[in-house]
């Protein structure tokens, strides 16, 4: 039997929807509220909208720009975007109002 103290107990009261994809981070865990996405030749390119549900940022949202390999695992490494693809990544997010509505302030 395992024991759960603690953040570990805390966290079963904040479980995501069955299904919807998790992060954790050393400030906070969550779910991967909206996320856009598309292919390359080289990976996937990806920006995703962080719902923090979990630890000392619970509560808030941050922008995660990453890519995944072309067998869906996350690559911890600088997302690099050929501009040929800014259009179609542009069009993706066109499906994540509340990360459009985010990226906007970087432009204001």
């Amino acid at each position: 039997m395992r024991l759960e103290y603690g953040a570990m107990a805390r966290r079963k009261a904040a479980r995501p929807k069955r299904g919807a994809k998790t992060f954790s981070l050393h400030w906070g865990s969550g779910v991967i509220a909206e996320e856009a996405t598309i292919a390359t030749p080289y990976h996937c390119p990806t920006i995703q909208l962080l719902e923090f549900t979990d630890g000392e940022a619970a509560g808030s949202y941050e922008i995660r720009f990453c890519h995944y390999d072309h067998h869906g695992r996350f690559q911890r490494s600088p997302l690099i975007v050929d501009a040929a693809d800014l259009p179609r990544l542009g069009v993706a997010l066109k499906r994540t109002p509340r990360l459009r509505k985010l990226l906007a302030r970087l432009l204001a």
